[in-house]
C-alpha cells in the first residue's frame, strides 16, 4: 500500500459503443487506425477523505468522415487520501498521476476487451501514456 492514498475499489461505471449502422462498421474497421485515444480525468470529494476519480477514455476520428463509431468508457475509482495529505497540489498529483499509474493496466485491458466485443477484435495501444509528464505538462 501507498502511505499517501489507497485505491479501495475499481469498477467501470459507465461504456459506450456506437456503430450506427453496417457501412460505418466496415468502414471503421478498416480505418481504425486513424482514430485516437483520448483521456479525461475528473474528481469528486466524498466523505472521510475519500475521493471518487473518474478516468474516461474515448477512442475517437478525428477526420472529416461521416462514418464514424464511438467508444467511450467511464473507469471509476474510489481512493483514500492519507490524513496527513493536506496539501492541494499534493493531492491533485496523487489523483492526476499516481492513481492513474496504478489502475491503467485495468483499464486499458478492460478497454480493449470492450473494444473486441464491440466488434473490433485486434486493437492494441502501443504508446502507453506517460502521466508524470502530462501532469507536469499542464503545471508548467
Amino acid at each position: 500500500m501507498n502511505e499517501k492514498f489507497k485505491i479501495l475499489t475499481e469498477f467501470v461505471k459507465d461504456s459506450s459503443s456506437e456503430t450506427p449502422d453496417v457501412e460505418t462498421y466496415l468502414y471503421v474497421k478498416e480505418y481504425l487506425k486513424n482514430y485516437n485515444l483520448n483521456i479525461d480525468i475528473t474528481s469528486k470529494p466524498l466523505k472521510n477523505r475519500l475521493i471518487e476519480v473518474n478516468t474516461k477514455l474515448s477512442y475517437v476520428d478525428k477526420t472529416k468522415s461521416k462514418n464514424k463509431s464511438h467508444f467511450e468508457i467511464t473507469y471509476a475509482s474510489v481512493v483514500r487520501i492519507s490524513e496527513e495529505i493536506k496539501d492541494r497540489k499534493e493531492i491533485e498529483k496523487i489523483i492526476l498521476c499516481d492513481v492513474q499509474k496504478e489502475i491503467y493496466n485495468n483499464l486499458e485491458k478492460t478497454f480493449v476487451n470492450f473494444l473486441n466485443i464491440s466488434g473490433f477484435p485486434g486493437i492494441k495501444f502501443e504508446k502507453k501514456i506517460d502521466f508524470e509528464q502530462l501532469y507536469n505538462q499542464r503545471h508548467n
